[in-house]
Parts: structure tokens; sequence; C-alpha cells
């Protein structure tokens, strides 16, 4: 993997015009985590080629490329080169581009079996530490989604590596027409299938009541960002939000594999007055302060990734 990844930092609110800095964050060794998943084949697919891993303090979902021989096995590999992380309080960018790295090396080997283009998207977060506080670490390949709601508001952290995303930041394709794209389903890296495998990095201050959704595109797809906000501003537990997305994904059509993991954080004090049924659930802070995924060709640029 290339070095020249950078981790970028977002303050908290920045997007809601909140003044970076007026938040503290919550210290590492007061952080409570509560975690729900959900996945479903959906309903078209024979198989499921998702996989995901919620463990502290890494978590993440992996779509396999259902539209090649072996998308389930590449995304098993990615899940496992990162469970090698889990069990301590916090990881950094270093360790996560070395499990990349494994990854990497892993799905490439399976070619020599004749599953040769194995692919997968992975996308999520870690907790890191910085002056004793915790941050998230979101990482993201391809176009599974990390998304944060604070303040009852959705914010998509990651940025998709898809065709359809490269046409809206050049400003010749509109958001209304993006969802009908014939390449919507077309990424742009991912790990395994012949491409770059670069992720994106950004680092964002942990607040008592974020709530963080992690999700395969078998759920962005099918659901817009007003129902997905909705739904988890809805849903009091971790678990219920993860079913709930998961379930309306197969309303909606349910055309490819749907995941969902939701990890909801907390100070002490938060997790109390969570465990005690307060109404300031996650994403609202007690301090007022169908188609399968397919990888584009490889394009031949002169260096290596």
């Amino acid at each position: 993997m290339s070095d020249d990844s950078v981790v970028r930092d977002v303050a908290p609110g920045a997007a809601r015009g909140v003044t970076p800095g007026a938040a503290t964050g919550v210290a590492l060794s007061e952080l409570q985590l509560q975690v729900g998943t959900a996945t479903h084949t959906g309903l078209r697919r024979r198989a499921n080629e998702d996989a995901f891993l919620a463990a502290q303090p890494l978590f993440l979902v992996a779509d396999g490329m259902g539209g090649h021989e072996a998308g389930e096995v590449a995304s098993a590999l990615a899940v496992d080169a990162f469970a090698a992380l889990t069990g301590t309080p916090s990881v950094d960018a270093a360790e996560l581009r070395d499990a990349f790295g494994r990854a990497h090396e892993s799905i490439a080997a399976i070619a020599a079996t004749g599953l040769r283009r194995a692919g997968t998207t992975v996308s999520g977060v870690a907790i890191a530490e910085s002056d004793g506080r915790a941050q998230w670490l979101v990482f993201n390949l391809g176009d599974s989604r990390t998304y944060r709601l604070a303040d009852g508001e959705l914010e998509q952290i990651s940025v998709d590596h898809s065709v359809v995303q490269e046409l809206l930041d050049g400003g010749t394709l509109s958001r209304a027409a993006a969802a009908t794209h014939p390449e919507r389903n077309v990424i742009t890296r991912a790990l395994g299938a012949g491409g770059p495998y670069q992720a994106d990095y950004w680092l964002v201050p942990v607040e008592s009541g974020d709530r963080i959704l992690i999700c395969s595109d078998g759920v962005s797809g099918e659901l817009d960002d007003e129902l997905i906000e909705r739904i988890l501003i809805e849903e009091h537990e971790s678990q219920e939000a993860a079913s709930r997305l998961v379930h309306e994904g197969l309303l909606h059509g349910g055309r490819d594999n749907l995941t969902a993991v939701v990890v909801d954080a907390y100070d002490r004090a938060g997790a109390e007055a969570h465990a005690a049924g307060s109404p300031d659930g996650p994403g609202r802070r007690r301090d007022p302060h169908g188609e399968d995924t397919i990888p584009r060709p490889p394009v031949d640029v002169g260096g290596r990734n």
C-alpha cells in the first residue's frame, strides 16, 4: 500500500457550523460502546457475500463483489485480516494500513486457485486515541459507507470510490441523476479485482451520544439519507436500529446483500442515562455544546499502488 495516504481531521460538527474545539470529547478510559449488527442475503441473491466485524476497537463491513467468483471469500479474508487488531482499547492508522496490506496479500493469493477476480470493499471505524481522548478513525475503500449521527443530524463521513462519485465531484452529474446512472454500481477502488487498494482515512472526536452506521450498498442503495436518519433517530437501541435498517432495505427492494453495523458511544454518565431510558438517545448529545458492485477495469498509469 502506498505510504502517502493521509488521515484527515474532521472537527465535531464542522459540517453544521459548530466551532471546532468547542466539544471536549470522551476520555478513552470512560468510553462505553453498544453495538448492533444485522445482515441478510436479500431477495435476489443466492448467497450473502457481505461480511462484518464488530469487536472493540474495530467495526467494519466488507462487501464482496458478487459479479466475481469469490466475493464471499474476499470479504471473509478482509475481516480475518482486521480481526487480528481486536481486543485492545485502541488502534492507529499504521495498524489499519498493515491490515489492508495483509488482506490484499491474502486475496491476491487465491488467484492460484482459479478464483482470479475476487474483490471486496471495506468501510468502518476504529477507536483511536489522542491525548487520552477517544477518536473515531474512519477508513474506507470502495462504496460501502460510514455515517455519523450527532445532534440529530446524519453525516456521511466516508466518500465513495465510484464512477458516480467522480462524476458528482466533477460537477457533471446531479444527485438526482446519480440514483439511476447506468454505472452507479461501478467502483474505482477495491481490495482485489486488479485495481488500486489505497484506503482513505478520517479522524473524528468521539462525543457521548454519537451513533455510527456502517453499511454495505445493499442498504444505502435502497434507503435514502432521510430515511436512514429517521430510523437511526427513532430506534433507541443499536440492535433495533441495525435490524430495522436491513428490514427496511428488504421492503424497498432488497436487490443486493444488506448489512448494517450500528455503534453507539457514551461516556459513563451517558451510558447510565441511556440505560435509564433517557430521551436523549443516540445521536442526541446530553451536552448542548440492486445491483451488485463491480470494479472499474484497471487502468495502467505506469506506476504501482
